[in-house]
This record gives C-alpha cells, structure tokens and sequence, in this order.
C-alpha cells in the first residue's frame, strides 16, 4: 500500500476530527479528502489508466511481433529396408530393432505489417481520443462529486444554523414557561396562559430534536462522500462566498464551449468518424514482412540404411514479402461503413439534442438565480423587521401589554424569517454552484 504526503496528511486531519469533539471541518479540508478518498473518484481514475494504456503504443499493431521456438524430438523404432540388387535383380532386406534419432530445433522469427490500409494509423487515432473521452468523463465525475459535496456540506450548515435557531426558540420558550408557571402559582395568569406555554415548548423542543436527527444524517452522508470508513464529529463553516458570475450570453458562450457533457459528444463524435475510416482501410491491400533465423540437427545413432547420414544439421536465415488483397467479402466491409457512416450521423444528432438540453437548463438555471437573489435581498430585510417587531413585542409581553398569544406570533415570525432567509442563503449557493458546473467552472471555484 503507498502512502504519499498528501494521504498521512489527511489521515492525520481525520484522526484530530474524531479525537477533538467539534472541529471545523473547512470547505477546502472537505474538498481534498474528497479528491482522496472519494469512491467514484478513484474508479474514474482507473477508469482513465486502462483508457491510458490502451493509447500506448504498445496496443497498437505499429511495432513488429517477434517469437521464439525451440524443441527436441527423440523416437525409437523398429525398421525394415527392402530395395532390388542392381547386379542380380533379386530383392535384399535389411532390418534393425530400436533405432534412435534424435532431433533439436530452434528458431526466431519476426513479422511486420509494412502496410495494413492505414487502419493501424486510424485504429491509434481512435484509441487517444478515446482516451480523451476517458479524461473527460472522469471530469465529469470530479464535477458531479464536486456538486454532491458542496450540496450535503452546505445541508449541514443549513441544518446547524436552522438548529441553532431552533434552539434560541426553545431557550425563549422555556423562559415563557417559567413566567407562566410563576405568574399562576401567584394568581397573575390563568392556567390556560401556563398549558399554552407548555404546549409551545413541547412544539419547538420537537422541532429542535428533528432538526438535530437530520444535521446528523446529513454529516454521515458528508461522511460517505468524504471516503470516511469510521463516524467523524465535526463542524462546518456557515458563512457562504458567492461568485461574481458573467450575464448570460457570456455564460451561455462558456457552456457550449466547455460544458463537459457536450465535450464528450465532440469526442465521440471523432471517434465515430475514426471508425468510419478504419472500415475502409479494409478495402486496401495489406503488406507484411517475416523473416526468421533456424537452427536444426538430427543424430541417428543406428542406421540400417548405410546411405543414409548419422548427422544432419541446417541452419539459415528467410525472409520474405507477402501481400493480401480481399477483393471482395461479399459485402460485409461495405455494410460495416455503412452502419459506421449512420453511427456518426447518430451521435450528430445527440450532440445538438444535447445543446438543446443544455441551454433550456442553463436558462432555467439563470432565472432560478436571479430570482432567488432577490429573495435573498427580501428574506434579509424581512429579518431585520420580524426581529424589531419581536424585540418590542418581548419587551410589551414583560410589562403585560400584549397576551402571550400576541408573543407567540412574534416568536414564530421571526424565527421562520431567519429560516427563510437561511434557506435562501445556502438555496442560492447551490443555484450558483449547479450554473458553474453548466459552464464548465466549477471546479475553478475558490472556496
């Protein structure tokens, strides 16, 4: 197993995160965990090595092929030899009982295609822009990791803010209760006033206790997308950075220029296009080189013919051309190019149904944005004015002025504008997020 730098750092962040209760995880610590850990990352990258190691050079039919060959041979025979005597007419016979020979043999030989059609130069072609689409694929699946990152991180700080308010809710609450529960033991207030303050701290301690349970499945699906094997106890930052981004023409030219899906289209557009070609180098000859280098020795140790040789051995260098030529195959390689021809055509047409798509999300996108920066501006001076109504409504309610009904309604307004404007906030970055990545920019994001 190897370790680099990077890995002992981050194991050691992680091992701090567990033994510290509450340590900030920061967005760019969570960014390069992710790039370390994540699972669909690292199959990406494999995914990206083998596409590397089919571009290499040695898959391509370019270099020559050479073989080596080696063998011994031992037989042991019973043989008879009959043949006419010239002088007298008359046939002689001549056996012999276990006759050995024994033979070795070896041999090197190379082969080369000289000319194949062009279809090596094609087939190589083909295999580096494939391996483009693998880089751009596994782009895609950095980006989408990216946005599945920052989503669930930014679901944490949605839910730790949205807790935390909550959580003042039922402090504010708790403190009504106790005003009732005195005030009636003392004959100041009906005990109507005392089961409604009970009946709202039992309200918001619900509504806390489930915003806790979904910030906490929230950091265990943080967790999975980190590649952490073990539960880490962490915080995250809440504070949100947006980008300035371009207007949408601009933005528009940025994505049908880098949009990674619609590179990949590109790509497999070039590649349809190489497999057209590689069809019809099939109709060209093809040229091939061998030569070989052979050595060969036969010992027979017994013979029974006296003209024959009790050792024999050759050896010598060939070489030779050979050319094919498949004139015609009955229409086979025709139908292929054919079929590669409406391939291209196929992928022609993804491509512009892809920018259709593309630009109909980009333009949604876009006005979803806009809009919900301008709810972002009016959740911001709802606050401040639910927050000034609450302050003199509390203020009221301690010297008796409005009812305990009249609080509640102040309480609750402005706790569900600083939810809003939480949900805004952090609704907007991911809006944001999601046109970067349309763009192709998100992972450019300084975070």
């Amino acid at each position: 197993m190897k370790f680099n730098k990077t890995s002992i750092l981050i194991v050691m962040f992680l091992i701090s995160l567990d033994g510290i209760s509450q340590e900030i995880l920061t967005k760019k610590e969570a960014l390069e965990i992710t790039l370390e850990n994540n699972f669909g990352i690292k199959i990406a990258n494999n995914n990206l090595e083998v596409a590397k190691n089919n571009a290499s050079v040695y898959n391509t039919g370019f270099l020559p092929t050479v073989s080596a060959t080696s063998g011994a041979n031992y037989s042991r025979n019973n043989q008879s030899l009959t043949f006419t005597d010239r002088e007298t007419g008359n046939d002689a016979e001549i056996s012999g009982n276990g006759v050995v020979s024994k033979t070795y043999n070896t041999s090197l030989g190379l082969n080369y295609v000289v000319f194949d059609g062009l279809g090596r130069k094609y087939n190589y072609q083909q295999l580096k822009e494939t391996y483009n689409l693998s880089q751009l694929q596994a782009k895609e699946t950095i980006e989408n990791t990216y946005l599945q990152l920052f989503t669930v991180y930014f679901e944490i700080a949605r839910f730790a803010e949205n807790t935390h308010n909550l959580n003042e809710a039922l402090t504010i609450s708790k403190r009504r209760l106790q005003r009732a529960k005195y005030q009636y033991e003392y004959g100041q207030a009906t005990k109507l006033e005392f089961l409604n303050a009970q009946v709202d701290v039992n309200n918001d301690s619900i509504a806390f206790i489930s915003s806790k349970q979904l910030f906490n499945n929230a950091k265990r699906g943080l967790n999975v997308i980190l590649g952490a094997k073990e539960h880490i106890n962490y915080t995250v930052e809440t504070a949100v950075k947006y980008t300035k981004l371009l207007n949408y023409d601009d933005l528009k030219t940025k994505t049908l220029k880098n949009n990674s899906l619609l590179k990949q289209n590109e790509s497999n557009i070039a590649i349809s296009e190489f497999n057209i070609k590689i069809n019809k180098a099939n109709f060209l000859p093809a040229l091939g080189f061998n030569a070989s280098y052979g050595f060969n020795r036969t010992e027979n140790e017994n013979l029974i013919n006296p003209f024959g040789a009790k050792l024999i051995i050759s050896d010598g260098l060939n070489a030779g051309l050979n050319l094919t030529w498949n004139i015609f195959d009955g229409g086979s390689n025709k139908t292929r190019v054919a079929n590669a021809k409406i391939g291209l055509e196929n992928q022609q047409i993804a491509l512009e149904q892809q920018k259709v798509n593309i630009e109909n999300n980009l333009k949604n996108t876009w006005e979803n944005y806009k809009n919900q920066l301008f709810i972002l501006k009016a959740q911001e001076t709802n606050v401040l004015t639910t927050q000034n109504n609450f302050e003199r409504t509390q203020e009221r309610y301690k010297l008796g002025q409005v009812t305990s009904i009249e609080f509640r309604q102040a309480q609750i307004n402005f706790i569900n504008s600083k939810t809003a404007l939480n949900n805004a906030k952090f609704d907007a970055k991911l809006i944001e997020l999601q046109l970067l990545q349309l763009s192709g920019d998100i992972l450019n994001v300084n975070f």
